[in-house]
């Protein structure tokens, strides 16, 4: 049944165009300074190490190193880690592919952990699930800027001596008993592209405490080659993953705005909880007691058993009051994409996955039961930092008329 509109529709800022975003005066004069200055590379401007400097004491990091996007923040971080062909690196069943690449690109086999359908989030009991001894690094993606169970996957890693690397994309200012996300595994790979908590349109930025990991980092950015070294040169093979000093430019001011930002999807994130609670059928996502989310989106998980098409359906619904939604957020879950499930890689080599125990890349939907569920129950909603109360509560009565419509 389609809901009859009784209301005005507003329409809900995007973060894909001004509406959504926070750029202003600050931002311009920024880069304005910088193209009238016409360094235009990080290497030789001061934006770059502004931002830099400035990043690694917001996040509480001792090194921080910009890069041009997300993926290539996550390829630094693995970098870093320097697998060996055949090396496993355990990663999520739900994440975006800029994440998983990487992997490939450096001889890795990725190794599919499950998810809590509750969370789409890996558990330190779906990561201890298919850890071997191959296992180089544990990769977690702290999804929609809610985090993962950091202290019992910190206590598995460092069990067996195995680095964890933060994918924290969506999860800016994110925090575990007070600390923030990033800096609570060895390594923290964070993105700045367009619908980001802060953004350059696309950007990066990778964070550790490690000295070792610091100076590969660094290296891989700059094509290994040893920038202030007594006697540089290209130590070994990397690419070019510079930011340049427009976007950097642009990211250090957006910075500035980035505690204003999170509060401002916090509080308007607790508003929505606080409207929606009550309707049965419907449940958002939520943190654990000890940490804090930041709601790069802010999802819902919907009953099929009270909701008619379930997720599917609520998201036809709320279209009508012109609220764009994205059932399952991904349309599959990783591991059923043609990539890994073709191993199409390098020419006709397969490579790195000729080099894979069978069951490192068993991609059967029956080792997934928590991917499987959580995609099937979530609904994917619009968020940003331009939210306001009024747009909260044309969201909330929206949602509840839609549920409203597709009731069993």
């Amino acid at each position: 049944m389609i809901p009859v509109v009784e209301k005005e529709i507003i329409k809900l800022p995007s973060d894909q165009d001004i509406s959504g975003r926070t750029f202003g005066a600050e931002e311009i004069a920024a880069i304005t300074e910088v193209l009238q200055s016409g360094v235009l590379i990080t290497t030789k401007g001061k934006y770059g190490k502004l931002l830099e400097s400035a990043f690694a004491e917001k996040i509480g990091s001792k090194f921080a190193f910009a890069c041009n996007s997300g993926s290539a923040a996550v390829h630094v971080a693995i970098a870093a880690v320097n697998p060996n062909p055949g090396d496993e690196i355990v990663t999520t069943s739900i994440t975006d592919m800029g994440a998983l690449t990487p992997i490939i690109f450096q001889g890795a086999v990725p190794v599919f952990a499950d998810v809590d359908p509750k969370t789409l989030n890996v558990t330190a009991e779906t990561i201890e699930r298919v850890l071997s001894d191959r296992t180089k690094a544990i990769i977690v993606t702290h999804l929609f800027g809610n985090p993962c169970e950091m202290e019992d996957i910190m206590e598995l890693a460092d069990s067996r001596g195995i680095p964890v690397i933060e994918d924290t994309a969506q999860s800016f200012l994110a925090k575990v008993n007070g600390k923030n996300v990033g800096t609570i595994g060895a390594i923290g790979a964070f993105s700045f592209q367009q619908g980001k908590h802060m953004t350059t349109g696309e950007g990066g930025i990778v964070v550790t405490d490690d000295e070792a990991f610091a100076r590969r980092m660094f290296l891989f950015i700059n094509k290994a080659w040893g920038y202030g070294d007594q006697n540089p040169d290209h130590y070994f093979a990397s690419l070019n993953y510079r930011m340049t000093e427009l976007q950097a430019a642009l990211a250090y001011e957006q910075l500035k705005k980035l505690d204003d930002c999170v509060a401002q999807r916090q509080q308007m994130a607790a508003l929505l909880d606080a409207l929606i609670a009550d309707i049965d059928g419907v449940e958002s996502y939520k943190p654990a007691p000890n940490a804090t989310m930041t709601y790069w989106k802010f999802c819902l998980r919907v009953d099929d058993s009270k909701i008619a098409e379930g997720a599917v359906g609520l998201a036809k619904a709320l279209k009508v009051y012109d609220v764009a939604s994205a059932p399952r957020y991904v349309v599959k879950p990783a591991y059923k994409c043609q990539v890994f499930r073709e191993h199409n890689t390098f020419g006709d080599s397969h490579f790195p996955f000729n080099l894979a125990r069978p069951e490192a890349i068993d991609y059967n939907d029956g080792n997934f039961p928590g991917t499987i569920k959580g995609l099937h129950d979530v609904l994917v909603l619009p968020f940003n930092e331009k939210y306001e109360e009024h747009h909260i509560e044309f969201l909330a009565n929206s949602i509840r008329d839609a549920v409203g419509a597709c009731r069993k």
